[in-house]
């Protein structure tokens, strides 16, 4: 059952987040109003409600972008929206035009990651671009599935391929979802070696590396809760010193006393060959790691530890505050 109470601003803004997962609050003065609260710190307003004869949940908005009497005053609009018939429509559309309709109103990502499933779309899917989404088949859906090399990748277009037909259904383009009874992909899920005790190894292992430009990169991999592509591409303009910030985002008491321990010439902050950017150290990273104990682990594994245990804040300052919170709890400071 979801914890109940008035909702405010003041609770909604410093409601802790869960450590994995999500929670599910509850509004009293609106009993039909519900919020998701992640672990990330995303707070988002939802409704559910047995549309149609199935249990649905509709999302209204996040917060703080929408404030909480405007999600209280659109609670019915929603439900009434949710149960009107579902329209039927004459017009066939084909996967192509509906995956740029389904891209602008289901999609909601960063640029990076928008950008990224449009390439694996665009990639994997493009034989079914041509066709009727309305005449498109299980056998059609098997084939596509089949062709592509790698389990992940697999059941990642499995996964995309159900919400476009869901979402087809909702639209009236389609009257059956052809990925709904094919048996879901069965992955062995990788493991991050990464762990609470594991961090003072790596640590030393990068301290110990003779390449100061290296070490100072990898090192940058655990204090600014950045990934690698983000690390390795940051420019010195890029930086604010005054504010502990680059572009718009937060960074702990460490990253800025290594940044400004650090030469700064060219463009770059970390230097790669011909004068561009750090690209790809494998050589580097694997002796790191070699010498850590942790043959397995990958760059971007350091940054997905950190940030499923950072305490998610809206506040830049909060955030930062935070950052410097988790880093003195493994010792780094």
């Amino acid at each position: 059952m979801a914890h109940q109470f008035f909702f405010n601003p003041y609770i909604l803004d410093n409601l802790p987040a869960p450590e994995t997962g999500f929670d599910v609050v509850q509004d009293i003065s609106e009993p039909l109003l519900r919020m998701y609260v992640t672990s990330r710190g995303v707070k988002t307003f939802f409704v559910r409600k047995r549309v149609h004869g199935r249990d649905k949940r509709i999302i209204i908005g996040s917060y703080p972008d929408m404030d909480i009497e405007t999600a209280r005053s659109q609670v019915a609009t929603v439900l009434l929206d949710a149960k009107k018939t579902i329209p039927v429509r004459r017009k066939k559309l084909s996967f192509r035009e509906f995956w740029d309709i389904y891209l602008k109103n289901q999609v909601r990502r960063c640029e990076d990651s928008e950008t990224k499933l449009v390439r694996a779309v665009n990639m994997h899917l493009n034989s079914l671009f041509d066709k009727n989404i309305c005449d498109i088949t299980r056998p059609d859906v098997e084939s596509v599935i089949k062709k592509i090399e790698g389990k992940a990748i697999a059941a990642r277009m499995q996964e995309v391929l159900n919400s476009i037909f869901k979402y087809a259904i909702e639209q009236g383009y389609a009257k059956e979802n052809p990925v709904a009874e094919i048996n879901k992909i069965v992955q062995k899920r990788r493991v991050s070696p990464l762990t609470e005790e594991s961090v003072a190894r790596l640590l030393d292992a990068i301290k110990s590396q003779e390449n100061e430009s290296m070490r100072d990169a990898f090192l940058m991999l655990i204090y600014s809760f950045l990934s690698k592509q983000k690390v390795f591409t940051m420019r010195w303009e890029e930086l604010d010193f005054n504010h502990y910030l680059w572009r718009d985002w937060p960074l702990p008491d460490v990253a800025v006393v290594l940044l400004e321990n650090m030469p700064q010439y060219g463009e770059w902050v970390f230097m790669g060959r011909c004068r561009t950017h750090l690209a790809d150290p494998r050589t580097a990273w694997r002796n790191v790691v070699n010498a850590a104990g942790m043959p397995d682990l990958r760059m971007d594994d350091v940054h997905k530890f950190f940030m499923r245990r950072l305490v998610w804040a809206a506040d830049k300052e909060d955030l930062r505050v935070n950052m410097n919170s988790l880093l003195e709890k493994f010792g780094i400071q």
